[in-house]
């Protein structure tokens, strides 16, 4: 009895099973050609054909995974203007800090793990680890609008990088007491921040 054609997944879907396995296993993990390879059962050249790059094949393992972890993702309604997904995106961090009481556990808990003393080796790792996902998650948000237009070509690092600068202010703004309407002041900012990115 033949085997239907596409049980067996493509070299490229193994790849990406495989790299999100690992990332999945260890956060950290530095995704090699060699050792995704392997995991993937496919030749280094096949990888290398399907992503050329390290970062190519990053970048599609993340996109993958936003898109199962968040398939309501904003950055993907197109039927809203593209500030609009970027600002709802971006809310989607600020979320879990909460506010007031709840946002200044947030903060003690960041304070003891990584401020009041020297922080391991470990406890540094674990934090470089949950900045580079940040990151990559609002890259993957810019390269969404990129492709649609929507951004002038740049730099979506940097620019990832200055949004979540400005997100990690406004998580502290919510720890502090503050005489503004939170909410009202919190929305300009996030959405002067988008307008600046998105005009380039």
């Amino acid at each position: 009895m033949t085997e239907p054609t596409g049980a067996r997944p493509s070299s490229r879907e193994r790849i990406l099973v495989a790299a999100a396995t690992m990332l999945g296993e260890d956060p950290t993990a530095r995704l090699s050609v060699r050792a995704v390879a392997a995991r993937a059962g496919v030749s280094t050249g096949s990888l290398r054909h399907h992503f050329p790059t390290q970062h190519a094949l990053q970048e599609a393992v993340l996109a993958g995974i936003y898109e199962t972890v968040f398939p309501g993702d904003p950055i993907h309604d197109t039927a809203l203007p593209a500030r609009d997904r970027l600002v709802a995106c971006l809310r989607q961090i600020l979320a879990p800090a909460g506010t007031g009481k709840e946002a200044r556990r947030v903060w003690a808990t960041l304070y003891e793990t990584y401020l009041a003393c020297e922080p391991t080796e470990e406890a540094r790792q674990a934090y470089l680890a949950l900045e580079r996902q940040m990151q990559h998650r609002v890259e993957y948000w810019l390269s969404v609008l990129g492709e649609e237009g929507e951004l002038p070509r740049g730099d979506n690092s940097r620019r990832a990088k200055f949004l979540l600068t400005v997100v990690n202010g406004l998580m502290l703004e919510r720890a502090l007491p503050g005489a503004e309407d939170l909410l009202a002041s919190e929305t300009a900012t996030l959405f002067a921040a988008a307008d600046s990115v998105l005009r380039g």
